[in-house]
């Protein structure tokens, strides 16, 4: 049978649903239920799932909780569940979602650290004061830079900066001011209600609206202030760390394991199906997030195992087949010849090359 949950998320209990703080009780709902929708789809029931990945992008464990279940309690179960394991030292990184003060402070407790992603636009005083801060870059990869700042105490700043990023966020923005400044053209001749209703098509649309300025009198222009801004961030984010050994590269690196989790999400979607899913029960639900999960930890240890990505090695498997084949003295069935890529596949494996010929059946006299 499904598991009553009020509209929090929390189990109903025989006594009833649990009250809210004005004596009402709450409302029930299930597992699968409505919640806040990271794909912007509010009419669909959702449930959310967590993962933790290692280093190397294996996945460890998975948990599901009801759609409607917030990031802040997600974030605590998590920190609570790997209490069990025996880790020497966790390192808890996390994306700008996460980057309340209290769950900072939460997610310090311990001999826990963090690296948490900071939103370069928030307009708080840090992180006005790291970008201000001069300095020189340390080349890390290829394609990073990064800058340790010093403004707290007890927690780090690191400034990274892309360069391939930053080129690509230079041309998008001369794309949409070059747009903006078509849609904007000739609008002084406009009466005052057509430019604001023009104005309010250009406020639905964010990327267009970064870049305008309205003046005084109504006028409508580029915000060149707002551009000047915008280039200092191109290719830049912002990490918080309150590790106090970790080194620059190493809190750079570390977020861009994020990555890895990302990866492990896509591939959850995309080659596994994890979605749609066509169950309601709650058993069911969490007995399929597992398989899907399960089968993501295998496609994980044969890519590190091989060294090489799952649809390589998909592909180059695909191709292996057992031929039938029929004629007047019998039956026998074939494998195709293993070519060098396959055979080299199943040797990093360790899995046993197939017999070239499986059956041998004459035929009857």
């Amino acid at each position: 049978e499904p598991v009553a949950r009020d509209d929090k998320g929390r189990l109903l209990t025989d006594e009833g649903p649990p009250a809210e703080e004005d004596g009402e009780p709450a409302d029930q709902a299930g597992f699968r239920t409505f919640g806040k929708s990271k794909d912007s789809r509010g009419d669909l029931p959702q449930i959310v799932i967590g993962m933790a990945v290692t280093r190397d992008g294996i996945p460890v464990r998975v948990w599901s909780w009801p759609g409607n279940t917030g990031d802040q309690k997600l974030i605590r179960q998590v920190k609570d569940d790997m209490r069990d394991w025996t880790l020497s030292k966790i390192v808890w990184v996390t994306d700008r979602g996460f980057s309340s003060e209290r769950n900072r402070r939460y997610l310090r407790q311990g001999d826990h650290a963090y690296i948490v992603g900071e939103k370069l636009r928030s307009g708080s005083p840090e992180v006005q004061a790291a970008l201000s801060r001069q300095g020189r870059y340390s080349e890390i990869a290829q394609n990073m830079r990064v800058k340790e700042v010093r403004i707290s105490e007890t927690e780090r700043f690191v400034i990274c900066h892309n360069p391939e990023a930053a080129t690509r966020d230079q041309h998008i923005r001369e794309q949409l001011v070059s747009q903006l400044t078509t849609l904007i053209e000739d609008t002084d001749q406009l009466s005052d209600f057509k430019r604001g209703e023009l104005r309010g098509k250009i406020a639905d649309k964010p990327g267009l609206n970064r870049y305008l300025r309205t003046t005084p009198a109504g006028k409508l222009r580029i915000d060149t202030a707002k551009i000047k801004t915008e280039e200092n961030l191109d290719g830049k984010y912002l990490l918080r760390c309150s590790d106090p050994d970790l080194s620059a590269e190493d809190i750079a690196l570390g977020y861009k394991q994020l990555l890895e989790v990302e990866r492990g999400w896509r591939d959850m979607k995309q080659i596994i199906d994890l979605r749609p899913v066509y169950h309601r029960l709650e058993e069911r639900i969490r007995a399929h997030v597992v398989l899907c999960w399960l089968a993501l930890l295998l496609i994980r240890i044969i890519e590190t195992t091989a060294d090489a990505t799952w649809p390589t090695v998909r592909r180059e498997l695909d191709r292996l087949h057992l031929g039938t084949f029929t004629g007047p003295t019998g039956l026998f069935r074939q494998v195709t010849t293993l070519t060098k890529p396959q055979t080299d596949l199943l040797a990093k494996l360790g899995t046993p090359a197939p017999k070239q010929i499986i059956a041998l059946e004459p035929a009857p006299h």
